[in-house]
């Protein structure tokens, strides 16, 4: 028993074309994640200048990048952990503002007596 030959030529349908994620937008998102772990200030400044170029990369691309979530996450994380690193560098001036003037240094550790109610 033989198998009958085709003649005809079976057309497969083309291959779903995906898009490419840009690296820079996963190095943004990537960078975002250390800010808020190992390295605060280097990765949120990574995050941030990385998460621009992705969004232009992308932008320039023509639709054939993709990853514009990746660099929103990443410049996300970025701003919102320098703007918590500097809301906290803005407290502790003000705390050492209005409390460095009421300690008195040359006394050591006996200028935070006034904090501690009087025992005896």
């Amino acid at each position: 028993m033989t198998i009958p030959e085709n003649s005809s030529q079976v057309t497969l349908p083309p291959l779903p074309y995906g898009k490419k994620d840009s690296v820079l937008a996963i190095v943004s998102l990537v960078s975002g994640l250390v800010a808020w772990t190992f390295m605060p200030i280097i990765g949120a400044i990574a995050a941030i200048i990385t998460g621009h170029l992705a969004k232009k990369e992308i932008r320039d691309s023509g639709n054939a990048l993709s990853g514009n979530g990746m660099a929103l996450a990443g410049l996300i994380l970025g701003y919102v952990q320098l703007g918590l690193m500097l809301l906290g560098i803005i407290i502790v001036t003000v705390l050492i503002i209005v409390f460095g003037a009421n300690l008195d240094l040359h006394n050591g550790f006996n200028s935070f007596s006034y904090l501690i109610p009087n025992l005896i």
